[in-house]
C-alpha cells in the first residue's frame, strides 16, 4: 500500500513503521502500531515480601561492609 508523502508527514509515519489495517464499513483504516516497552511490560511481575532495598542490601552486602580498597578500586573504574 502507498500512503502519500504529505499524509506521512503529517502524521509522522516513518519508513519501516508497521501499521495496522482493518476495515470498517468498506473503508480500509490504518493505524500506527506502537511497540510495548519490555520493561514496563515486566514492571510489577516480581511480588517482593521486602522492600526492593533489603533485597539489594542482602545481595550486595551493607555498604559500609565493603573494603575500602575495593571501593576506591570501583570508583576509579567509573571515571
Amino acid at each position: 500500500m502507498t500512503i502519500p508523502k504529505a499524509v506521512r508527514t503529517r502524521l509522522g509515519i516513518k519508513p519501516g513503521q508497521v501499521l495496522d489495517v482493518r476495515e470498517d464499513g468498506g473503508r480500509l483504516i490504518a493505524s500506527k502500531v506502537v511497540a510495548e516497552d519490555p520493561v514496563q511490560r515486566a514492571y510489577g511481575i516480581l511480588k517482593l515480601r521486602e522492600s526492593t532495598d533489603r533485597v539489594v542490601e542482602e545481595l550486595r552486602g551493607r555498604p559500609d561492609a565493603v573494603d575500602p580498597a575495593l571501593r576506591r578500586r570501583r570508583r576509579n573504574e567509573d571515571r
